[in-house]
């Protein structure tokens, strides 16, 4: 299954300007953990707030597990499209607890079986003893965990993360790199991870793609992660 397809998607901040991004086209398959690569200033952030909804491109269409969420007639809004987002910065709230982190992106889960999911996603990311702390009281490499419970829980179909290791100390995002495949992957999450990081690639994609000038992309550029 296509869990995301991309074409001709083109993109700029405002009319007088050059497109960000320029006729790109792009798909992956269910199950995939995908690099975006890039330079600062490449369009790399823009399109995962194009895939989730944040903008809207000045052409193009995007669909998401086969359903289209842009194209010239129509726009689903961000919260309908089944996209899960980790951010730079990890974007917890810090008056809530580790629980009511998680538990912020179940509204539309019954009620019922909230709790069942709060409690597996603290398991997936072994952090059941942490529940009651807020944010200030967690490493950096705990907070990025409770982010990915967070983003996870509401079962997406396609995970965006955006720089998600640079935050950490080098001595740190080796193993949290490690740990974020091994939960993705236990997951069978599919995945789009930005960086500008060759080493963050290579530790947990299956592929990456690298995104320059032209920001325009195919089959025949891609690089296939050999993983040991």
């Amino acid at each position: 299954m296509t869990i995301v397809q991309i074409e001709n998607l083109t993109f700029s901040f405002s009319r007088k300007q050059d497109p960000v991004i320029n006729d790109f086209s792009f798909s992956m398959k269910k199950g995939e953990i995908v690099g975006i690569l890039g330079q600062s200033g490449s369009g790399k952030s823009t399109l995962l707030r194009l895939i989730s909804g944040l903008e809207m491109p000045i052409k193009g269409m995007i669909k998401i597990a086969e359903m289209t969420v842009v194209d010239e007639g129509l726009f689903i809004q961000p919260e309908n499209r089944g996209v899960g987002m980790v951010f730079q910065d990890y974007a917890l709230f810090p008056h809530m607890t580790v629980k009511d982190n998680i538990l912020f992106g179940l509204s539309r889960m019954p009620r019922k079986d909230r709790k069942q999911r709060v409690d597996e996603m603290l398991e997936l990311v072994q952090m059941e003893q942490f529940v009651r702390r807020y944010p200030h009281e967690l490493s950096g490499g705990q907070q990025q965990r409770i982010a990915l419970a967070r983003a996870l829980a509401p079962k997406p179909n396609i995970l965006l993360m955006d720089e998600p290791f640079s935050n950490l100390d080098a001595d740190l995002k080796e193993s949290i790199r490690e740990e974020l495949g091994v939960i993705l992957r236990k997951a069978n999450m599919s995945c789009i991870v930005v960086t500008h990081d060759r080493n963050d690639v290579e530790a947990i994609c299956d592929y990456s793609i690298v995104m320059g000038p032209s920001n325009q992309t195919n089959d025949s550029n891609r690089k296939r992660m050999q993983h040991g």
